[in-house]
Parts: structure tokens; C-alpha cells; sequence
């Protein structure tokens, strides 16, 4: 690895190099040595412009947000969210190293909050109370964060030879006296897991949901 010019090494080159390791290795084997290593530059300059590893995952998810930002768009206030909800996957099916992002370090950022505003302005400008906006924003969000979570990891383990395999093993063995009406569901439960039907589904549910509150 070419080492990174003297003088040249600033936070945006750190934040692109960090995310291209979290992609490649997940966060889990992510590490500021690692970053450092790419760079070709010592671990002691990473600690110049990020003092530790939670203040660049932190950059490296305003950095995808900023850059990938769902926005509300036109329509009804349902249309609008869908919008966001939708743009959010997107972003998580593109960068799959967002999920643990958000997920590991919630409420840090400047640019998740920008995200919460974006959704919160939708509900209260469509005339929800300040607490059932609050409710109904988290609620949105952890369906997005969950579900497309629970679709990246079905995603990988489809790619993976052994993973089809372990998954039709687990079908086929299932009892029908045990499990009848898993077993009587088997071809619709395998049209559940993921997807942009799937997630709309579930969407559309909450936003009726939602709209009840309303009346």
C-alpha cells in the first residue's frame, strides 16, 4: 500500500478509507491500525484527527448520511414518509456497514439527527401531537433499521453455497406434527424474507396504523 503524501492527510481521507475496510471486512474487523495501514501512514496520525474508533464510525455515518440523505419528497404525508423509510434501505442495501452504524451508536451524530427532523417535520406538519410524532418517528425507524438488517444478512446467506444448504436442510426437516402450519406456509414464509414487497408490506401496515391515530 502506497504510503499517503506528506502534508495530504486530512479527516476525508481517513473517513473513505475507513469506510472502504468496513465494507470489505464489516465492522467487526474494522480497526484504526487497519485504517492506518491503507493510508501508509502510522496509527499516531489516525489519532491526529479521530481520538478513538467510536468518533470515526461516527464520521464514517454522518459521511454516508450526508452524502445519501433520504429526503420526503411530494405527496401525502404517507408518500412523503415512505420516501424517507425507502431511502433509508436503499442507503443500508448500498452500504451495509450502515446498519451496525446506526445500530451500535444510535444517537451520536449531527447527521442522524437531521434524519430524525426530516421524519418528525413530516408527522407534525400532517397534525400528530408531539408525543405520538416522537413514537411514531422511532417506531419507523427501528422497523427500517431491523428489516433491512434481517434482509442484508438473508441476502448473504443466499449467496452462500452452504448457507442455501442449511436453510433447505432446516425446511425439509420440520415436522408437520410439530410444525403444521409452518410446514403448510413453507412457499409463502420463503416470499417473506426480504425484499421491496416484503418491506412495503410492512410499511403500509404502520402508516395505516398511523393514520388511525389521526382520526
Amino acid at each position: 500500500m502506497p504510503r499517503t503524501p506528506r502534508n495530504t492527510l486530512n479527516p476525508e481521507l481517513i473517513v473513505e478509507a475507513a469506510l472502504g475496510l468496513m465494507e470489505a471486512k464489516g465492522t467487526n474487523a474494522f480497526s484504526l491500525r487497519g485504517v492506518a495501514g491503507e493510508l501508509g501512514v502510522g496509527p499516531m496520525a489516525i489519532y491526529t484527527y479521530f481520538r478513538n474508533k467510536d468518533e470515526l464510525y461516527d464520521a464514517v455515518r454522518d459521511h454516508l448520511l450526508a452524502t445519501g440523505a433520504p429526503t420526503p419528497g411530494e405527496g401525502s404525508w404517507q408518500d412523503q414518509v415512505r420516501s424517507i423509510c425507502g431511502g433509508l434501505r436503499a442507503l443500508m442495501l448500498q452500504h451495509p456497514c450502515l446498519v451496525q452504524l446506526l445500530g451500535g451508536r444510535p444517537l451520536s451524530g449531527q447527521e442522524t439527527a437531521g434524519l430524525a427532523e426530516s421524519h418528525l417535520k413530516v408527522l407534525r406538519s400532517a397534525g400528530f401531537e408531539a408525543e405520538d410524532a416522537a413514537r411514531a418517528h422511532t417506531a419507523l425507524f427501528t422497523y427500517v433499521l431491523g428489516a433491512t438488517s434481517w434482509e442484508i444478512q438473508l441476502r448473504a446467506e443466499r449467496q452462500d453455497p452452504e448457507g442455501r444448504r442449511r436453510l433447505r436442510a432446516t425446511m425439509e426437516s420440520l415436522s408437520s406434527t410439530d410444525y403444521p402450519t409452518v410446514v403448510e406456509l413453507a412457499p409463502e414464509l420463503s416470499l417473506t424474507t426480504g425484499g421491496t414487497e416484503q418491506f412495503d408490506f410492512g410499511l403500509d401496515l404502520l402508516l395505516e396504523g398511523l393514520a388511525a391515530k389521526l382520526k
